[in-house]
Formats: C-alpha cells, structure tokens, sequence
C-alpha cells in the first residue's frame, strides 16, 4: 500500500535593489543596511502571492483537513526568512500557519533558517548554526519540535546526512533521481549516518508543478480523478510529492483549475484501497531502508534543481563561483551580530539561482523567477552589494591586510581574529601564556605597524611590552590599547 507524503516548500527571499548599482549607491550608506540593499517591492510581491497563493491555499487545506478527519495529511517546510516575511508583511498568513501548526495531521520540517547554500561551505560550522535557529524558530513560532531535515532545495550529500543525523533528525529529504536509486519510493538508510532517507518522485511533483497547465503536455488536463489512477498505479512503500507551495496560485493561476485539482484530490486518494495519506515521521518510523544511499561530497550532491539536479544550478558558471566564494569569504571576519545577520540573507540561495546562464528549459524557468531582465543583471547587483557590504565589515573591525592568530609556539594555534575588533574580544580571554609569547617577540607590535598599519598603536604597544607587569596587568593594558585606538579611529570615520 503506498503511503502519500504530500509536502511544500514555503520560501520567499529578501530581494536586492536592483537599481543598487546603476543609481550609485555603492559606498554612500543612508539608514539601515536591510532598507539600503532590499528591495521595497519585497512587500508588494509577498502581499500579491498572499493574496493568490498562501491565504487561498492554507483556507482550503484547513477545510480538506477538517472534512477528512484524519485521513489526509500534510507537511510543510518554511524557511526562516519567509517567516519573518509573514510577521512583517502577512499576519494573516501567519494566523493561518499556526492554525495548520496545531493540527496532529499536519507536520513540519526543519531546514536553513536562510535558505543557504552553507551546507557546501568545508566547515559545517555556519550550516548547523542556521539549522539550529531554524529549530528555535519553529518552537517559538509553532511550538513544533521537527524530526525531519529538508536542506534547502533538497541538497543531498553523504556529509549532509551526517550533519543532520548529529543534530538528531530521524529523516531527510533528497531527490529521488536515477543515478541514486532506480525507485524512489522507498525508505533508505544514508550510508555512514544513523538517519533514514525520503526521496522525492520528482516524475509525478512535477505534472503537478510544471506540467500541470501545459496543452501540449500529453496528460493534459490533470484531473484529481486522473492523478489519483497514477498513484494507485505507481509500486512501492511510500511516494513523495513535494512541490513549491506557490505551485497554488502563482505558478499555476487558479484559471489552470488547479485549487479545484487539490481540493478534489484527498477523496479521489482515499477512494483507493490501497492509498492512504502519511506524514514523513510516520513513514520512517513505519519502514525499514530497503537498501542504502551513497553520494559523494564533490562532484556527487544532488539537489531537485533544473534537469541536472546538482549544485550546477546556482555554481555553474564564473559569475556564481565567483559570488559564492567572495561571500563565504567574508564569515569569519563578521564580529557584529547586526552585520552576521545582514550577511546571512545575502547567502539566501536565490541570488545565485538569478544567475543562472544555461539555456532551454531551465534558463526559462530561471527567467520565470527572477526579477532581473538578464543573469548578468543580477550579478552586476549582487556583486556591487557584496563588495558595499564588505567596505562595512572593513569599518565596523578595522580589518587588518593580514589576520593575527594567537598561538603558545610550536604549532599551538588557538584563534585567528581579522582586526581590532575581533583582537579586543579574543583578548579577554585568551591564554595568557599566548598573549605573553607574541609580547615577547614583539608579534602584536608587527601586526599593527605591518598589517594594521598603524604606527600610533603600534607605539603604544611597544611601550607596554616594555614595563614590568603581572598576567592580569598584561592582558588588561594591551586590550584597552586596542579598545581605546579602535575608539579613535571610529570616532574619526
């Protein structure tokens, strides 16, 4: 008896000005960063897929869920960024989600709270991070604890497993593509991780998706009666539909019949004997793997973009990798919470997704979602604000041309700090012994005349080396030195 996963993707991103560059805007900062770099359409488009999508669509799955009682289930996956879209811009929908958040047959997933590319960065650091205030997020908003991990656009790597099964997760999410199983709709196990894997069919999601309002499309006109013959059709445990949530209304006007596709669709299901809907966490729990997924880290991830389902959809040219690095880049020099969280919605997987150079079908759709005339507009824009943004970084710690990394000799590191800021931090705390090795060999005093270039601190420095002082007189004066010139320096700005 095949089990039915119904399940959306719920995200929209914070989009860029797109005039940033062309009205030179570029190092001439008003006001807030977030109203500098985001578009003010962003709450024109979320009102208008509100409207179309989101309060027409949670209004009738809320009704379907009361009509059958039990019987039909469903799952949601809302990023973090498309949340704060709705208590900014859509309380409404908000209301309606957590109307669907206190329903037994309804579940949620957990994913990046920006809809990241962080989970391809060598540190997992940062991707388990904004996994984690995804998870916080939930239980605040929702008061959901989620047991299944969907990484953004279903990016699926052994190592990704790994991570998620660390953090506790039972189940993940990847694309049911041929070159990692021959039948989707089974469980399977991820190979060197305790944690089960649901594929999506992506053959029978996408005549809902894509193919559902094409005339040309040979299964045209989809019926809920006509789906429903596929399904009852199709062998295996479990088959899972996830689709984008704005498949409802946006993507397919309500003209194409697709609200009455759904809203026909759980009795057309449950008339089959042998379908029955389930959520994710019923069905790992339910089934045992029928065998095991293996995906290598390089050249293998797997995602549910464009006919490659690979990374090639947001890395596949220059102008992307060159994006993508010069923003992972910047991470470890962001000391101010209020920049991390600026830097966080620039790494929203969408910037590099309007990119997108390819041909075809895929450059189509591309096209369809992005709010540039051309890829290289979008990389014109996006580039200009990274390259504003890390002129801000530069200021807000006085970035140093080379970093310093504290150390106790002989190839004990302990920390690397990237300027004055992150140094009188690090300094708090760090061993003594490491700050009275570096003093000894005149290692602070370099950094600030060669790497700062700053001979006023490097002066002080010197003469601080050159008294007579305990630990804790040592650590206190180098770190108000920094702490008094970085005082100095800001005020002059």
């Amino acid at each position: 008896m095949p089990e039915i996963c119904l399940c959306f993707e719920v995200h929209q991103p914070f989009r860029l000005d797109r005039d940033f560059f062309w009205e030179r805007k570029m190092f001439k900062k008003r006001g807030e960063l977030f109203d500098y770099y985001f578009s003010e359409e962003n709450r024109s488009i979320f009102e208008k897929i509100a409207a179309k999508c989101y309060i027409p669509s949670n209004n009738l799955i809320l009704s379907l869920l009361d009509e059958h009682k039990g019987e039909f289930k469903v799952t949601f996956s809302l990023s973090g960024v498309f949340i704060e879209q709705c208590k900014r811009y859509g309380e409404e929908v908000m209301e309606t989600f957590r109307e669907l958040a206190k329903r037994k047959d309804v579940e949620f997933l957990s994913q990046t709270y920006y809809h990241s590319l962080t989970s391809l960065y060598e540190d997992p650091s940062e991707f388990v991070e904004q996994i984690n205030l995804h998870r916080k997020l939930m239980k605040q908003e929702f008061k959901r604890e989620c047991r299944v991990f969907e990484n953004t656009e279903l990016l699926y790597n052994n190592k990704i497993a790994s991570i998620a099964a660390n953090l506790g997760y039972k189940g993940i999410f990847a694309e049911g593509i041929e070159r990692v199983a021959s039948n989707p709709n089974f469980v399977y196990k991820a190979k060197g991780a305790d944690i089960k894997v649901l594929l999506r069919n992506y053959q029978l999601t996408d005549d809902i998706g894509f193919r559902f309002s094409s005339k040309k499309w040979e299964g045209y006109p989809l019926t809920a009666n006509k789906y429903s013959h596929w399904l009852a059709k199709t062998p295996g445990d479990c088959i899972n539909i996830f689709a984008d949530y704005e498949t409802f209304g946006e993507h397919q006007w309500s003209s194409t019949g697709i609200f009455e596709f759904l809203k026909h669709l759980p009795g057309e299901v449950l008339k089959w004997e042998n379908l029955k809907f389930s959520t994710p966490s019923e069905i790992i729990d339910k089934y045992e793997p029928k065998g095991e997924i293996d995906v290598f880290e390089v050249g293998g991830t797997t995602s549910w973009a464009d006919l490659e389902r690979d990374i090639s959809c947001w890395l596949g040219n220059n102008m992307q990798r060159a994006c993508f690095q010069y923003h992972k880049e910047m991470e470890p020099r962001l000391v101010n919470p209020r920049l991390l969280k600026i830097w966080r919605y620039l790494g929203s997987s969408d910037h590099l997704y309007y990119m997108f150079t390819f041909g075809g079908a895929p450059g189509e759709v591309h096209s369809y979602f992005s709010p540039y005339d051309t890829p290289y507009d979008a990389f014109i824009t996006y580039l200009s604000v990274l390259m504003d943004f890390d002129s801000h970084i530069h200021k807000d710690i006085v970035q140093a041309n080379e970093p310093f990394t504290f150390s106790l000799g002989e190839g004990r590191f302990l920390k690397t700090v990237y300027g004055i800021k992150d140094f009188i931090e690090a300094v708090k705390d760090i061993d003594i012994n490491s700050i009275k090795y570096h003093t000894t060999r005149g290692d602070l005093e370099k950094w600030a005349k060669y790497s700062l270039l700053d001979q006023a601190l490097a002066d002080r420095i010197k003469k601080i080396t050159e008294k007579v002082l305990d630990d804790t007189e040592l650590r206190e004066e180098i770190r108000k030195a920094f702490e008094d010139r970085l005082r100095e320096l800001n005020s002059s700005l």
